[in-house]
């Protein structure tokens, strides 16, 4: 039985995935197997991967095309080994991300979720997340309060983090009902249930300029995560209610910003309002052609490197 099962969903990434393999391929740590689950890709995506298909590469099809989360699904209920990471088929790892993980395992074995810092490569710039990382101690790995140190990017996130099998015995799988915030939705059930071991090393490069993540349709197209059905969760729990007050704001000004005006007053006014700070507060306010023009600011910035926030 391999340590690690690693999956890869994979959905029209010809020009990305043979270099996805081959991060995992340089690992230093060799002890995993690699479930490929083809979403019904329509470009030569299946034909680039077929040569690296062997006893430890497998390959899973859909017979239709079912979105992210039911591929992880998927991956999940094929996986041989007890613990179970990802990697979308347009990211890298480092050659050292699965070696950290193993060491993280070994040394908090309190702990049912491990996860690394990674990095978000624009263009040719390579930019640090604002994720809090900077107030965790430099390198150090130690269990964090997950929720406690959300409030802005993650602070792993999907292609950063490995579950041991049992976290979704306990929590659940991912919701195939939604196809926005699908990792928000279930890292809040995963971490209110189970620890999280952290290594604040970049294991992990997330590119922010390929597929959906370059052409991104409104939010109002998609089916959106209901986070109210997670308040009783966080009535004893005053980091989980900060943080769901943080991704209700982030998913109201998203949804405001895209025009959907009714939908925002009815999430704005169910964000406990005394969990935001006041740059928050004041840009939930804002007329909706402030707010795109504030984004388009951004963007041009984020391109030199230059990142501004509201956390």
């Amino acid at each position: 039985m391999p340590f690690f099962t690693v999956i890869i969903p994979l959905y029209n990434k010809e020009n990305y995935v043979e270099n996805t393999l081959k991060s995992i391929l340089n690992q230093t740590f060799t002890d995993y197997e690699v479930l490929v689950v083809n979403d019904c890709s329509t470009d030569e995506s299946v034909e680039i991967i077929k040569p690296y298909l062997s006893e430890s590469i497998k390959l899973l099809e859909h017979s239709a095309n079912k979105g992210l989360s039911a591929s992880r699904n998927t991956g999940i209920k094929k996986a041989e080994a007890n613990y179970i990471t990802f990697l979308d088929a347009d990211d890298l790892w480092k050659p050292t991300f699965l070696e950290t993980i193993y060491q993280l395992i070994k040394d908090f074995p309190e702990a049912k979720i491990f996860g690394a810092n990674y990095e978000e490569v624009y263009s040719n710039k390579i930019v640090s997340p604002t994720n809090f990382s900077n107030v965790i101690e430099s390198k150090g790995s130690q269990i964090i309060d997950f929720f406690k140190y959300n409030l802005g990017q993650g602070i792993y996130n999907h292609g950063s983090v490995c579950f041991h099998k049992s976290v979704y015995e306990k929590a659940g799988f991912y919701d195939e009902t939604i196809d926005f915030a699908e990792d928000i939705d279930f890292n809040i059930r995963a971490n209110y249930y189970f620890k999280l071991a952290y290594s604040n090393t970049i294991q992990m490069q997330y590119f922010m300029e390929t597929g959906a993540q370059l052409t991104r349709s409104s939010i109002l197209n998609k089916r959106l995560p209901d986070y109210d059905k997670y308040d009783a969760f966080a009535k004893e729990n005053t980091s989980l209610a900060k943080y769901l007050a943080f991704e209700k704001y982030v998913l109201a000004k998203h949804i405001k910003t895209d025009g959907g005006y009714e939908l925002y007053k009815n999430i704005s006014s169910k964000t406990d309002y005394k969990y935001l700070n006041w740059k928050q507060k004041i840009l939930l306010k804002l007329p909706a052609f402030i707010l795109k023009l504030i984004k388009k600011y951004k963007e041009i910035l984020i391109k030199k490197g230059i990142k501004f926030t509201s956390y």
